[in-house]
């Protein structure tokens, strides 16, 4: 990059021991401590009548899902659609593609698709196309009337209003319709609200809905928010309420004990709070992040891996960003490009205990992965590592420099900084059906990942870049679009939003049948940009973590649902 180009990389010799007067972030400590260490000594195991209990609900939603469609095409829909927002479709994978793939052809080869009742349309739409199905969009054009709008009979159809509501967020670019019922059901869905007599179930629906979209949320918050409104659904199925009770509290205990691990190694192992004082203290906000990302007991190593990575990452981040004089940034930049223990004379001592922690990290990866007969793994995730602290010590120079880069400049850079390349890349280590193609795929730069790291750099600055101003931060893209295009920051807000919503519709595209790599690794990313959606809406919610973030991670780490 031209900027780039004008600060070589060569070893600059500081005193590392000198007292320059350093930035202060001022984060807020840590809201946990030691709480989740005590879940290292209770026991994982669940009773015998709840295992038996749990075993004999899971045949019993299993058969409901296979059981012949014949005439119950609406009733199947419904009950794929609550099994999916329970949060319990991960056991029944199989069983949910052939039924959907079984309506597909039935919808289609039958006409059934053109059906008027708008809340069964708009649930067929979505759950086709969230399995990748490439349903028109043109289906929708019935309910218009003859002046080109959206028929008003249907603003007292609160629950097709909702339905098409979702349905509109899983749209691509081109899709007019679609864009239309976006703004059409979000008018009418705020108004209902004031002005329609409702069940409370229903309003708590629309209301959570207008908050977070099902396509961008969390997947466990939304099923422990769904759990509540199924529940007092008069038309509840009970075998499937209670084994989405009991898969919800069992997976709860294994997380629990996934992040006291966490804990442990980050409180007594790294002792961050004392060694890293300036840093975010945010391990189990870090842990969160990883369960959205995945939750699937399967998936317990790729956890493991990948939340010492983004919790080593986030302390690199701010040794970057608010603390390493520019003379150490480079020092530390060029250790970690040479990746071994030579570099550990030239560094102070607060990098010399970051150095040695990622370096023993990616060796304990390096030894998971030789267990598995995948060694080759490591090598991509060090590439990621390395190019993402490439990305921070350009920001670095920037900053030092009082340097104003473009827009498109910025986001070169910017858009690896926020670090979802590279936590694409190690998300997919852990997973048993890894490929080094899969690697591969993850390391060109796919746009589904580039689109999910625009989606995060923009988020991200829109939500934390004033703060981040206030103490000294290179500039963020909400500066730069105001000095590129000579605007008011409301006005470069505006913009850059509408450049994160075509970013979705750029995700929703990539994961339509036929896919570039199985959808289960797509998801990968897709969950990564769902948590920007549902922690940086408003606020940074992980430096920030004393609000909302707090209450989400009680609801999935602490508080168990009564059965």
């Amino acid at each position: 990059m031209p900027v780039s180009a004008t600060w070589p990389l060569v070893a600059p010799t500081p005193d590392a021991s000198s007292d320059f007067p350093r930035r202060s972030a001022n984060y807020h400590p840590s809201i946990w401590g030691d709480h989740f260490i005590q879940y290292i000594s209770e026991s994982m195991e669940e009773g015998g009548s709840d295992l038996e209990q749990f075993q004999i609900l899971k045949e019993e939603v299993r058969k409901m899902l296979v059981s012949p469609i014949e005439n119950s095409f609406s009733l199947k829909l419904n009950f794929i659609d609550s099994v999916q927002r329970l949060g319990v479709s991960y056991h029944f994978e199989s069983e949910i593609d052939e039924a959907l793939n079984q309506i597909y052809d039935i919808s289609t080869n039958n006409n059934i698709i053109m059906h008027d009742h708008l809340h069964h349309l708009a649930l067929l739409f979505r759950l086709l196309r969230q399995q990748g199905y490439c349903i028109s969009s043109s289906v929708f054009y019935k309910f218009k009337d003859e002046t080109g709008n959206f028929n008003e009979k249907l603003v007292n159809d609160v629950q097709g209003l909702l339905s098409l509501y979702e349905a509109s967020q899983l749209r691509i670019h081109g899709e007019e319709i679609l864009d239309e019922a976006h703004n059409f059901t979000h008018t009418q869905l705020k108004k209902s609200l004031l002005t329609t007599q409702m069940s409370p179930s229903l309003a708590a629906q629309v209301n959570h809905s207008l908050r977070q979209t099902l396509r961008r949320g969390m997947p466990r918050l939304e099923a422990r928010f769904y759990i509540s409104i199924y529940e007092n659904d008069l038309s509840h199925d009970e075998n499937l309420l209670t084994f989405a009770k009991l898969d919800f509290n069992m997976l709860q205990k294994l997380h629990q004990k996934e992040v006291s691990s966490m804990t442990k190694w980050w409180n007594e192992d790294l002792n961050v709070s004392i060694k890293f004082p300036f840093a975010r203290d945010r391990i189990v906000e870090g842990c969160f992040w990883i369960l959205g990302v995945y939750f699937e007991p399967k998936y317990s190593l790729a956890r493991r891996i990948i939340m010492k990575v983004i919790a080593l990452s986030s302390i690199i981040d701010d040794i970057y960003d608010a603390y390493g004089t520019i003379e150490e940034l480079e020092l530390f930049t060029i250790a970690i490009e040479r990746w071994d223990n030579s570099c550990l004379d030239d560094l102070p001592v607060y990098m010399i205990i970051c150095y040695v922690a990622l370096l023993d990290v990616y060796e304990e990866i390096e030894q998971d992965m030789r267990k598995e007969g995948k060694a080759y793994c490591i090598n991509y995730a060090k590439e990621q590592m390395k190019r993402l602290v490439g990305a921070y010590i350009t920001e670095a120079r920037w900053f030092h420099g009082n340097y104003i880069p473009t827009m498109e400049e910025y986001l070169g850079v910017a858009t690896v900084s926020c670090g979802f390349f590279m936590l694409t890349t190690t998300s997919f280590l852990g997973m048993e059906d890894t490929t080094e193609d899969i690697l591969k795929w993850a390391t060109r730069d796919p746009k589904i990942v580039a689109d999910a790291s625009i989606i995060c750099r923009l988020m991200d600055d829109i939500a934390g870049g004033e703060f981040e101003q206030k103490r000294g931060h290179v500039a963020s893209i909400v500066e730069c679009c105001m000095k590129q295009q000579n605007i008011s920051r409301q006005n470069a807000i505006d913009e850059l939003r509408k450049v994160v919503e075509s970013a979705w519709k750029d995700m929703n595209e990539a994961c339509l049948n036929p896919t570039h790599v199985p959808m289960h690794f797509l998801m990968r990313t897709f969950n990564l940009a769902r948590m920007m959606d549902v922690l940086y809406k408003d606020q940074d919610n992980y430096t920030n973590s004393g609000g909302i973030m707090k209450d989400y991670i009680e609801a999935l780490l602490v508080n168990n649902i009564p059965t």
